[in-house]
């Protein structure tokens, strides 16, 4: 299966709460800072909603 490594590349300071309550879940904590995820429906749709903070590759295993 596929994974994501999903890098925060602009601050969630000054976003909508429920915007920062998704970095913060995602387990994004500063600017460059980067985790790998499985690549399933629900971490879609977290992304999405943060699209324009983040930056999304797909890693192979």
């Amino acid at each position: 299966m596929a994974k994501l490594k999903i890098t925060l590349i602009r601050s969630a300071a000054h976003r909508l709460p429920a915007q920062r309550t998704i970095v913060k879940e995602l387990g994004l904590a500063r600017v460059s800072s980067s985790v790998v995820k499985p690549d399933d429906p629900a971490i879609r749709g977290a992304v999405r909603k943060i699209a324009h903070l983040v930056s999304v590759e797909e890693v192979k295993d």
